[in-house]
């Protein structure tokens, strides 16, 4: 009988035996074994018999005639289930489920084994499409996943990513698939430590990813599966979260103590002139407590500046045009020529105070930068101090862009960072409270060198739930 090879999914034929008769000549030698001690029998008696010769020959050939029909009958009975049985099980081999036994019967023999074939169908069937439903749904949940997906082979080679990851790289599945890790600059996702903070290489803004990875087989080949959390979002705002309880603290331990030396500072300075001193140690004295008093007072306001940081109340969101928006804090800067580029019309649901206040932190910081000096003649007119404002559409998200024609950035990687700035009386807030605005809207900020031209661009990108058309 035939047998499967384990493993290969294919009928392997043992060798038949020499001499064995195929399954079919059994059944009709044993039929004729059964029947011949009948046939012998009534032979015997038909012979001797006083009838003609032809009379016994017709009766002895009736009698074989019978006995083949009979036969074959028999056979019939015996193999042709036997095959629909064979032809049900290729079927299901080759996952075609459509395939029944016939004659399913109970309290039959054939009839139980084709019902047991039936069942077997059946549950086959109703496993294939549990996997197919399965497959499906998985592939759906990995294509609506909004993290980066990769699965690497033991070569490390590419063998599926999923919208996500296409996304990141800005480009198609085609392209990636059997591209090498290392080529890919993803070789930290498969040597870095599990569930630890990684940044990609090819990244031109600073995120930082979650690695998750582990590991499943593929018709018994073992894979690697990393998907990237993107928590730079989440972790700058436990770090805004950490600077409002340090600023609380500092700003108020500071402030009890500012108000007082300012207070007093002035009331020793009006003291000064009835007090009997040399003119030069009354000068002296009067200039330091000036000083002390002027400190006090800049310290002042350099905490109320990161108060507001730290009390930022969250958006009040309403409908308000971009265009008149951008207008009105493009003439607020007086400093500088601010050009504005208008894009498509468009409207917000935007807290419009909120946004007003980023851009104009951006346009100042975009003033400052192009007034400050570089050490360059500047001549020509078109490369006066200058800030150019525009906006764009792009996938249903708006975008926002102003730039400046100033030095550039020398240290990207701190404009965001608290108390950082290189001007000479900045506090380091005015960008940071930019993007927190921006991150309150569900939006980004990026502040990048502008790449074919001197100076710096801030980009800001709104997403598509906060945009309309015009009406």
């Amino acid at each position: 009988m035939a047998s499967s090879q384990p493993g290969s999914g294919k009928p392997f034929a043992g060798k038949r035996k020499p001499g064995r008769l195929l399954y079919e000549r059994r059944v009709s030698l044993y039929s004729f074994l059964v029947a011949l001690p009948a046939l012998l029998v009534s032979g015997i008696l038909i012979w001797m018999q006083p009838w003609t010769l032809t009379s016994r020959l017709s009766l002895l050939g009736g009698e074989l005639f019978a006995w083949w029909l009979l036969a074959m009958a028999l056979q019939e009975q015996t193999i042709h289930p036997l095959q629909t049985l064979a032809n049900v099980l290729a079927a299901l081999r080759e996952e075609d489920y459509s395939f029944r036994a016939r004659h399913a019967v109970p309290e039959d023999a054939m009839g139980e084994l084709s019902l047991e074939v039936n069942a077997l169908a059946d549950m086959l069937s109703e496993q294939k499409i549990r996997s197919v439903e399965a497959t499906a749904l998985l592939r759906r949940v990995v294509d609506e996943i909004d993290a980066p997906l990769f699965a690497f082979d033991p070569r490390r080679s590419l063998r599926l990513v999923n919208p996500a990851g296409e996304r990141l790289f800005q480009q198609p599945a085609a392209r990636m698939l059997g591209r090498t890790a290392a080529e890919l600059n993803l070789e930290d996702c498969l040597t870095a430590p599990n569930e630890s903070l990684i940044t990609l290489d090819f990244s031109n803004t600073e995120v930082r990813w979650m690695l998750r990875r582990s590991s499943f087989r593929q018709k018994g080949v073992p894979h690697a599966l990393v998907l990237l959390s993107n928590v730079s979002r989440a972790l700058r705002e436990e770090e805004r979260r950490a600077w409002q309880r340090l600023i609380r603290v500092l700003g108020h331990e500071l402030s009890n103590s500012l108000t007082p030396i300012k207070s007093i500072a002035g009331s020793l300075g009006a003291r000064i002139a009835e007090a009997p001193m040399d003119a030069g140690l009354r000068s002296d004295v009067r200039r330091g407590l000036e000083i002390i008093e002027a400190r006090s007072a800049s310290l002042h306001r350099f905490l109320q500046a990161y108060r507001r940081l730290a009390q930022m109340p969250p958006p009040v969101l309403r409908e308000a045009a971009l265009a008149p928006l951008v207008s009105r804090v493009a003439g607020l800067e007086t400093r500088v020529r601010v050009c504005v580029q208008p894009g498509p019309p468009v409207t917000f649901e935007v807290d419009p105070d909120q946004l007003e206040q980023m851009l104009i932190n951006l346009v100042r910081n975009a003033a400052d930068a192009a007034l400050e000096p570089s050490g360059e003649a500047i001549q020509e007119p078109e490369s006066r101090a200058s800030v150019v404002m525009t906006w764009l559409v792009i996938e249903d998200d708006v975008i926002l862009t102003v730039e400046d024609n100033g030095p550039g950035l020398l240290n990207p990687a701190n404009v965001f960072t608290p108390f950082y700035t290189t001007k000479p009386t900045g506090s380091g807030v005015g960008l940071l409270l930019s993007r927190q605005i921006a991150e309150a809207h569900q939006g980004r900020i990026e502040l990048t060198n502008r790449p074919n031209a001197r100076g710096c661009r801030a980009t800001v990108t709104l997403p598509a739930k906060s945009l309309r058309p015009l009406r």
